[in-house]
């Protein structure tokens, strides 16, 4: 997997141009300290999973931002919130160190996220409004290409972040570790991968692990292992070949593969249960330390399926002026 340097040299890149067809997304996940929350945040400008745009494209050349979203989704004891509502282009702006789609927006300030979330969550309709803090801290330069032809690139910017929850509606709030990366196509990922497994750890004595195996469109597949140190930053260990597979989705029977660790982890919790991805909280052991980690599993194969294009639209609505 050949190293590159970041996606923008200076900020994250919110300004960065986009190819028709291509895509760029920005992603923060984190737990709560005392292990009853989670949240991840996603803001995609070519919303790779968007029904709306696999639509456009197949017709013609389709531009990135006219299919934008936050996807914000916010995991409690006993219920999640989920909004993933797309916009077009007359709702985006974006600069530098900022970007606005609709009511929502992010942020970069002095090594700050500040995410402004007012959107209206599916399938039960209520008002998601509130802010998200992190603190990115330790910002990475390292960027790796996904395929062999380096269409798609993704970037671990920052495996160690603090993040404050403080929601109004619902009302929440807590803090916790967190998790900052974005990824970038020029090509839909369908084109070149039929799905892709990745695990992110938390941190045990400075060191956290993100594992990351992809699946290739034209056959064969690629593994990435990082270990990430709060002081030193990112390192590439060996690549290790898919071991395990955790049990599938309860609901969807999605697959839940994982690389060999050596031994067998546990699911704590699925988060997200859908035809064609999963995420799920796990207990893992690697290399003699017990670890909470983040897992998630993409098969693009079934998201190209008509049956599942035409149920999307009922958790990613579009709202386009």
């Amino acid at each position: 997997m050949p190293k590159q340097r970041a996606l923008a040299a200076q900020g994250l890149g919110f300004d960065g141009a986009i190819p028709p067809n291509g895509y760029q997304w920005w992603y923060v996940d984190a737990f709560s300290d005392d292990g009853t929350a989670g949240m991840t945040l996603i803001v995609f400008i070519g919303s790779v999973f968007s029904p709306y745009y696999a639509r456009a494209r197949k017709k013609s050349s389709a531009r990135a931002e006219d299919f934008c979203s936050i996807n914000a989704i916010f995991y409690g004891p006993k219920r999640k919130y989920w909004t993933m509502t797309e916009r077009g282009a007359n709702d985006l702006s974006r600069s530098a160190n900022r970007i606005a789609i609709a009511a929502s927006s992010v942020t970069l300030a002095d090594g700050v996220l500040a995410f402004e979330i007012d959107e209206i969550c599916v399938p039960f309709p209520r008002r998601l409004r509130g802010s998200v803090r992190v603190e990115l801290g330790h910002l990475t330069q390292q960027c790796f290409a996904l395929d062999p032809e380096e269409n798609h690139r993704w970037w671990p910017i920052a495996p160690a972040s603090r993040v404050t929850v403080d929601l109004e509606a619902p009302r929440m709030h807590w803090q916790g570790d967190g998790y900052v990366d974005c990824n970038a196509g020029t090509v839909p990922l369908e084109s070149s991968f039929t799905g892709w497994h990745w695990t992110r750890t938390d941190r045990v004595n400075g060191d956290s692990w993100i594992f990351y195996n992809r699946t290739f469109k034209n056959g064969g597949q690629q593994g990435l292992t990082l270990r990430h140190n709060d002081q030193s930053g990112i390192f590439v260990d060996a690549a290790l070949e898919d071991g395990h597979d955790l049990a599938p989705t309860p609901i969807w029977r999605c697959a839940r593969p994982l690389i060999e660790l050596g031994s067998q982890p546990t699911i704590t919790k699925t988060f997200e249960d859908t035809p064609f991805y999963a995420r799920s909280k796990i207990a893992m052991a690697y290399r003699g330390e017990q670890y909470a980690a983040m897992h998630e599993y993409v098969d693009l194969n079934r998201f190209e399926r008509t049956w599942v294009q035409q149920l999307l639209p009922f958790r990613m609505p579009r709202n386009a002026r």
